[in-house]
C-alpha cells in the first residue's frame, strides 16, 4: 500500500495543533484588551467630572431669541417652545 500525505492521525494531530494555537492567541488577547479596558476604566475614574460651563447672560439671551424664531417660522409648536424656554432657564 502507496500512502501519500500524512495520514488520519497526522491530519488529526495537525488540526489539533492549529486549534490549540488559535485557542491560545485569542486568549492572550482577550486578557490584554481586558488590561487595556481596565487601565482606560481607572484612568477616566481618577479623572474629576468636568460641568459644562455655564451659558453666558449674551448666550442665554441668543438661544431664547434663536428658539422663538424657530416658533415664529412654525417649526416649533407653542408646547416646545415652551419647554425648551424652561429648559434654558433652569439652567
Amino acid at each position: 500500500m502507496n500512502r501519500r500525505g500524512p495520514g488520519l492521525l497526522g491530519v488529526a494531530a495537525r488540526t489539533a495543533v492549529v486549534a490549540g494555537t488559535a485557542s491560545a492567541v485569542s486568549g492572550r488577547v482577550q486578557q490584554r484588551q481586558q488590561a487595556k479596558s481596565g487601565e482606560r476604566d481607572a484612568g477616566q475614574a481618577a479623572e474629576p467630572q468636568r460641568r459644562a460651563p455655564e451659558p453666558s447672560p449674551d448666550d442665554l439671551i441668543g438661544q431664547l431669541e434663536r428658539l422663538g424664531a424657530l416658533k415664529k417660522q412654525g417649526i416649533l409648536t407653542d408646547a416646545e417652545f415652551a419647554a425648551q424656554k424652561n429648559r434654558l432657564l433652569a439652567e
